[in-house]
């Protein structure tokens, strides 16, 4: 394979991993340890 192949495939695989950890956090069991700052200080 070219390089420049190996290096798209690699920053594909790196995006896909962080977004798919960022919806981890957000959505699944970590995500009860957030703090929601609009509940927290309702008028």
């Amino acid at each position: 394979m070219e390089s420049a192949t190996v290096f798209i495939i690699s920053l594909a695989a790196l995006v896909i991993g962080i977004t798919g950890y960022a919806i981890y956090v957000a959505f699944g069991p970590p995500s009860q340890a957030l703090d929601d700052p609009f509940e927290d200080h309702e008028d």
